[in-house]
């Protein structure tokens, strides 16, 4: 077994042999790597080969993969059942630990992943504000949902597909997408569609066109905004929650949106969503309110058990503290090799990204000026040097509290090398 054979035999039976598009190296050519086992920091891939690994299931694994803190949970969670679909005490400890790391969530529902994070976040601004216009902004990419599969970014950018084909232009025409850091674009798209947008949706940094930062004030902005025009200001940190800081983006920058949007994180590695606000907002999903929004394994035992572990554990180790100290460390030793070059590094704490461009990038057609053809070659070369990075220059990379100096250090190294081979 080898991941050649393994991918020969997925294309067989899988759409492109792949469950999720970007993991098909379409955007960096060749074959995907399967992976036999993970364990701290690294992976092993069915070939035997070992790698430094920066994808972390892109972002849950924030203590490593397989911390012993989180398996004994599911371990011994399971022992006591896997789903019942009826309320469990998890769910409560969930929810009170959520709302009091962040204040703007006053209440909060579980689902199974971020798209149902988001996809409810979008029924609910619409159904509290009686509106239809979503505004969303370009590169931006909030999970798979039909009103938000425009002008999307991950997968959807690196694929060159931003519109997916099957999403109805009836659909399509009720969002509209600005382009990030433009409060001018805001104002105006409020004044041209008055009393018509239930609310804008975000990613308060954005890491699925590659990593970049919402300018100074952009976010203080959005949300006078949105309070002036009456619609909902929803933070999507699926990625970002739990990951910049205990509290998310909207701590860091000081922010409180109407709803947010999480995933990952909370979950320890299994699958989770969660979307949460203002308790007026919040009232209104069935059974107590008018808008409707259900799931079987919501609140599923297991996937809670793993993520209260690991929330609990990043809080016992200060694990945020750790993340930047590691994220700066490699920062700093890369600063060198990327110094007088057209590259640039973004980072905020564990989540970094190289973009192969000349700055400054602050939105999607500034991330777009990035020569993809030599990101793929530099991360050819990364993974043969032991390094496992995303595959698209137009993802996020993230350190666990897994990785240790040494690790750091063997990474700066093969990046350096990287480069100088280019």
């Amino acid at each position: 077994m080898n991941s050649g054979n393994l991918f020969a035999r997925a294309r067989r039976r899988i759409p492109g042999g792949v469950n999720s598009p970007v993991r098909a190296f379409r955007a960096v050519g060749g074959e995907p790597v399967f992976v036999k086992r993970a364990k701290g920091s690294r992976i092993w891939s069915v070939d035997g080969v070992e790698l430094i690994d920066y994808v972390g299931s892109w972002g849950p694994a924030i203590l490593g993969h397989a911390p012993p803190v989180v398996v004994s949970a599911i371990s011994e969670t399971a022992q006591r059942g896997v789903s019942f679909g009826i309320p469990n005490p998890l769910e409560v400890e969930m929810a009170e630990l959520i709302c009091t790391w962040i204040p703007a969530i006053e209440k909060i529902r579980m689902v199974n992943s971020g798209t149902e994070a988001t996809m409810s976040c979008l029924r609910l601004a619409r159904g509290f504000t009686k509106r239809d216009k979503i505004v969303k902004f370009a590169g931006c990419y909030h999970g798979h949902a039909d009103s938000l599969l425009v002008k999307a970014g991950s997968g959807a950018l690196t694929h060159g597909q931003p519109d997916s084909a099957g999403v109805p232009r009836a659909i399509a025409g009720e969002t509209i997408v600005l382009p990030f850091n433009n409060i001018e674009a805001v104002r105006a798209a409020f004044r041209e569609d008055k009393d018509q947008i239930a609310g804008i949706i975000l990613e308060p940094i954005p890491a699925n066109a590659g990593l970049f930062f919402p300018r100074e004030d952009f976010l203080h902005q959005l949300r006078e905004e949105c309070t002036r025009n009456g619609a909902v200001l929803i933070f999507d940190e699926v990625m970002t929650g739990f990951r910049v800081a205990r509290g998310g983006a909207q701590q860091l920058y000081e922010i409180r949106p109407d709803l947010t949007a999480l995933g990952k994180v909370i979950g320890g590695g299994l699958p989770v969503g969660a979307f949460g606000g203002r308790t007026e907002i919040m009232d209104q999903l069935s059974p107590n309110g008018p808008v409707y929004q259900a799931g079987t394994l919501s609140g599923n035992p297991l996937a809670l058990a793993a993520g209260l572990a690991q929330l609990r554990e990043l809080h016992r180790i200060d694990g945020w503290r750790l993340l930047e100290d590691l994220g700066a460390k490699l920062e700093s030793r890369l600063a060198d090799a990327i110094s007088g070059k057209e590259l640039i590094f973004h980072r905020i704490g564990s989540m970094f990204c190289l973009f192969f461009a000349s700055g400054p990038i602050f939105d999607l057609e500034s991330a777009q000026r990035s020569d993809t053809k030599k990101f793929a070659q530099f991360f050819h070369s990364c993974l043969e040097g032991g390094l496992y990075f995303p595959p698209s220059q137009f993802e996020t990379a993230f350190i666990s509290t897994a990785h240790s100096d040494e690790d750091i250090e063997q990474t700066a190294r093969v990046v350096r090398e990287a480069l100088t081979r280019l």
